[in-house]
């Protein structure tokens, strides 16, 4: 009787085929993340966002954090000094103080000393389009870059079947998960802080007999956030050794707690950390949680956001998948304010109707609960 592994011409052929395709598909990260966004672009189609997930259409009117951005102010055209020009000055190494990235429980920020915003959009830009991204939003105006849906090919299988087959018809493989990063540039007085956020789907059975699927949202991963921060701090001109994790600057004190308050006005939470620190974490959570963030006036502790309600697309609607995905815009989305104000040694996050009034219907209690749930 022939044995079952029996060496054939066929199988030869295969394992040279196999041996001859295998090569490096993946890297291995700062933080020990393998991450290859590049061969996801060429072979995935783009998904197309959610309302709820995307960043909206920006009016015309908004301004950088750099300063008091007033609502009045912000009603006048846009200054056409503070976009980044695509011929806009690099920043010599030597010309900054030295990059490090600052942490405070799952919160990391890029420091980077001596640099403007208008002086670092072209750079990180181009950063994001290295690493096989392509940009869906990116307005100078007010700081703000977000990449399209892309696949990490580096989370699929190595094994023999998939290098033999996967990586001659790479469609045959999918990892059922898609990132998206969101970048924030805000101007400090002495240079600028970047901010990368996270957003992930994942394609799930929707029936026990998995015959459809649907995409829905995974938690954002900080790890993920910590790697693409720590490789932007690379191509910046920091040294690798500084952009290691040991020396991740870290905030010495107890994790952060966040909880909502009942009997106020308006839906509202409290975070116990000061005013500074509270407002890097709260703009990281709402670029985690996907609004659509326009504006912001960190003088005022003001963000302006846009809201969808999730609820209000359910499966059982006809079209639900088109619907989601830009096929019917009947659910419009509401403005709210994200009021951040001291509380002494505390921080109160309100939020607020478009016109500043305090807002405690079931959108905003759902608004507070997300922020709740990031922050704690």
């Amino acid at each position: 009787m022939k044995s079952a592994f029996a060496v054939t011409p066929v199988r030869l052929a295969t394992l040279a085929l196999a041996f001859a395709l295998a090569g490096c598909s993946s890297t291995d990260g700062l933080f020990g993340s393998k991450v290859d966004y590049k061969a996801g672009a060429a072979k995935t189609a783009p998904l197309e966002v959610p309302p709820d997930l995307s960043q909206l259409a920006k009016d015309s009117r908004y301004q950088p954090q750099g300063g008091v951005v007033s609502a009045a102010a912000s009603a006048g055209p846009r200054s056409t000094a503070v976009a980044a020009a695509p011929g806009a000055p690099s920043v010599a190494v030597s010309q900054r103080g030295e990059l490090r990235i600052e942490r405070q429980g799952q919160t990391r920020w890029l420091v980077v000393p001596g640099a403007t915003p208008e002086q670092l959009w072209p750079q990180v830009k181009a950063f994001w389009g290295q690493r096989g991204f392509e940009l869906q939003t990116e307005d100078a105006a007010i700081g703000v870059m977000e990449t399209s849906w892309t696949e990490n090919r580096a989370k699929l299988p190595d094994d023999i079947i998939r290098n033999t087959l996967g990586r001659v018809l790479g469609r045959l493989y999918d990892t059922g998960e898609r990132d998206l990063f969101r970048t924030r540039l805000e101007r400090t007085p002495a240079g600028t802080e970047i901010f990368v956020s996270h957003r992930g789907l994942i394609e799930e059975y929707t029936n026990d007999r998995k015959e459809n699927t649907a995409w829905r949202a995974r938690p954002a991963d900080p790890q993920l956030e910590a790697e693409f921060l720590s490789r932007l701090m690379l191509a910046l001109g920091a040294k690798e050794e500084q952009a290691t994790p040991a020396r991740v600057a870290a905030a010495p004190d107890a994790p952060v707690r966040a909880r909502t308050l009942s009997g106020q006005p308006g839906a509202t939470l409290e975070i116990d950390e000061p005013f500074d620190r509270a407002w890097r974490r709260v703009g990281l959570a709402l670029d985690r949680s996907g609004f659509s963030v326009e504006d912001r006036d960190r003088a005022g502790g003001l963000y302006y956001v846009r809201y969808v309600d999730p609820a209000s697309v359910t499966q059982e609607e006809p079209a639900f998948w088109q619907r989601w995905f830009g096929g019917d815009k009947s659910q419009a989305p509401v403005r709210y304010r994200i009021a951040v104000q001291a509380a002494g040694e505390k921080t109160k996050v309100t939020v607020q109707t478009s016109a500043g009034q305090p807002e405690n219907g079931a959108n905003a209690q759902r608004i507070a609960g997300q922020l709740v749930n990031e922050l704690r």
